[in-house]
């Protein structure tokens, strides 16, 4: 059939018009792909031939509240390959395996890999700048060295529970290190260039740099010189005493600052895998958890005192040795009791009995009130990971046997962060802190402080009076009551001792004991609280004559430290049969032999230097504290020497 002309124009036309128009569309989709969306999809190839080489950001450095580093990073670089680069993976694989301590197959057989960039592990891993050298100036195509680091602990086992430590990618796996890992790791950065289809960078490409952002760096209210003190008493108290753990809190009870805590058990952050899991997962001041013992009648004594259910000075108890309660009967740690005595001396001689009547007289709403409010059956909120809440008795459960043991600290279950925390408040004029190890976070780059952590108030829990009341109590333990071995010449020390039997398979043992105790100092005005208990010591295990000492030296060498000079207002110290008592040493200068001689003889041994009979020089010097019985040398001249001998 013959198609006409017109046919054939019409079909030409319309087949015009739609290349015409197909071709506008190509136009316009090839405008908008060039115009609108170049840039963005240009974008998009560029990301898709880039290759990163990771530069690893500077993990902030820990210090502690002086500015003295406790953790920070040391140069660790790590080897890569970019196996699409390397030219000879045999010869390659063979130079690289006498430098980084692995075999040449394992090499050979990661460098081979169909992948853009491979990490030559274990041995390429965080190596020595040395080693990083050597690699370098092999010049081998194909293989960089990355920019790395690798956490540094400089003092060992100082601190480790607190600070804790890194993995293998610096990421904080316990303590501080996890707690902030997200503000101490930083961003990194890295190298990155254009790659081509086979892997080979583009011609005519340069590499670009992007630098990495060091993380913050953190000061801690840990103060160095108070931890090491500690640690040091606790080394020498496992040793001494061979106890299955110890532990220590020093705080500033105004704040909720930690100076120092330890324990024992420890371990080295950079050696965590030489040591049983159980030692570096488990920070024992915040973990562990055990009836505290007599140290928790500060409690009661505070609760007592503020709902005015006693007076100290006025009130008498007759303790018999033991009360029967609820068919169960409660023993005072003296056999046969201490007989008539104030409620002040309940407090020094740290009587069962009492305090079994001043929970009686609080009853078991109002002493259980007061527990809560002192933080104990929960959490105090401590910036460290691994706390435990301790065990309160159930209201529901609360007998009259409950009631009277939880008086004197038996029955309950308490954290030693918990206890030095509550008795913090009782002594601080009655305000419950939330305690902390974080001060101030701090920029790498200009050293100003970013953010500095403030108190946290929980809330008030007893009055300025009652606290001040806890103070004078806990300050005649220590002078005339069980804490005596914590008394320091010249200085207003305040504590309580603890003795507690061990629950073991749900029993009481009945020779395995946690004791403790918990000091503080100046008694009128606190500076600092100090907090240790000892787990099962070998041989005695009373709370005043193990864990006082420690507490006693720490102090002794904390206070001078902290800027607490010495004073004379201090309580009197009641001295037992067998204790020496300290005494001042005299001015002698200028006196005579005959005058001197017969009042010294009680007090000090006399020996003399040179001739004469006046004295012109001492030694000690006149006010010094020394054991009665010290010996006093003296130098002696003729009147008319005098002069020239000075």
């Amino acid at each position: 059939m013959k198609v006409s002309s017109v046919t054939i124009r019409r079909r030409l036309f319309t087949a015009l018009l739609i290349g015409i128009l197909a071709f506008l569309l190509l136009a316009g989709r090839l405008g908008y792909v060039q115009l609108w969306k170049g840039e963005e999809l240009a974008a998009k190839a560029e990301d898709s031939w880039r290759r990163e080489i990771p530069f690893s950001a500077k993990r902030g450095e820990i210090l502690d509240r002086n500015g003295t580093m406790l953790a920070y990073n040391i140069s660790s670089p790590t080897v890569m390959a970019i196996p699409a680069q390397i030219k000879d993976a045999k010869s390659t694989a063979a130079q690289l395996a006498g430098v980084l301590d692995m075999s040449e197959d394992v090499i050979y057989t990661t460098i081979k890999k169909k992948q853009m960039i491979v990490s030559l592990k274990p041995g390429g891993r965080k190596i020595t700048t040395e080693k990083a050298q050597q690699i370098r100036d092999l010049n081998l195509p194909g293989i960089v060295v990355a920019e790395d680091n690798k956490r540094y602990y400089p003092l060992g086992s100082f601190a480790s529970h607190v600070l804790g430590f890194t993995g293998i990618d610096n990421q904080g796996l316990t303590g501080i290190e996890a707690k902030y890992d997200d503000m101490l790791e930083g961003i990194n950065g890295n190298i990155s260039f254009l790659s081509t289809a086979g892997g080979k960078q583009m011609p005519g490409s340069g590499d670009t740099y992007l630098e990495p952002k060091d993380g913050l760096n953190l000061e801690l209210t840990i103060d160095k010189q108070i931890q090491t003190i500690m640690e040091r008493e606790l080394d020498q108290a496992m040793v001494k005493f061979q106890a299955d753990d110890i532990i220590a809190i020093a705080m500033d009870p105004t704040n909720g600052e930690i100076l120092g805590m330890a324990s024992r058990p420890t371990y080295e952050p950079d050696k965590y895998r030489d040591v049983d899991p159980a030692i570096y997962n488990r920070n024992l001041p915040i973990w562990m958890t055990y009836e505290p013992g007599s140290t928790f009648k500060i409690i009661t004594l505070a609760a007592a005192l503020e709902e005015k259910k006693v007076n100290l000075t006025s009130e008498h108890f007759f303790d018999p040795g033991a009360v029967e309660i609820g068919g169960a009967r409660l023993r005072c740690w003296k056999k046969g009791g201490h007989g008539s005595q104030t409620f002040l001396e309940v407090v020094q001689n740290s009587c069962n009995p009492g305090f079994v009547a001043l929970g009686n007289r609080l009853g078991k709403e109002k002493l259980f009130d007061y527990i809560k409010n002192f933080g104990f059956g929960k959490k105090t909120g401590i910036d460290l990971g691994g706390e435990e809440n301790g065990i309160m008795f159930k209201m529901s459960q609360v007998g009259p046997v409950e009631l009277a043991t939880t008086a004197f600290g038996q029955g309950v279950s308490v954290t030693p962060i918990q206890q030095i925390t509550a008795v913090s408040a009782a002594i601080n004029g009655g305000t419950l802190y939330k305690p902390h190890v974080a001060k101030s976070w701090i920029n790498p780059e200009t050293g100003d402080t970013v953010s500095t952590v403030q108190p946290e108030v929980v809330r008030n829990v007893i009055s300025e009076n009652t606290s001040k009341q806890v103070r004078e109590a806990l300050e005649s333990v220590v002078a005339k009551g069980t804490g005596r071995n914590a008394f320091i010449d010249g200085y207003r020390v305040g504590g309580k001792t603890g003795t507690a039997q061990k629950v073991i398979n749900g029993r009481y043992s009945p020779n395995e004991h946690i004791v403790s105790f918990i000091g503080f100092a100046p008694a009128d005005d606190p500076k600092i609280v100090v907090y240790v208990a000892v787990d099962n010591p070998q041989g005695i295990q009373f709370g005043g004559v193990v864990a006082a000492p420690i507490v006693h030296n720490i102090l002794e060498d904390a206070l001078p430290y902290m800027g607490v000079a010495p004073r004379k207002d201090q309580l009197s110290k009641e001295y037992k049969y067998g204790e020496t008592p300290i005494v001042e040493v005299p001015n002698l200068i200028g006196k005579t032999v005959s005058d001197i001689y017969e009042d010294l003889n009680m007090n000090f041994t006399l020996t003399t230097a040179g001739s004469g009979d006046t004295v012109i020089r001492q030694s000690p010097a006149a006010g010094t504290r020394v054991d009665r019985g010290s010996t006093i040398r003296i130098y002696l001249a003729k009147d008319d020497d005098e002069s020239s001998v000075r």
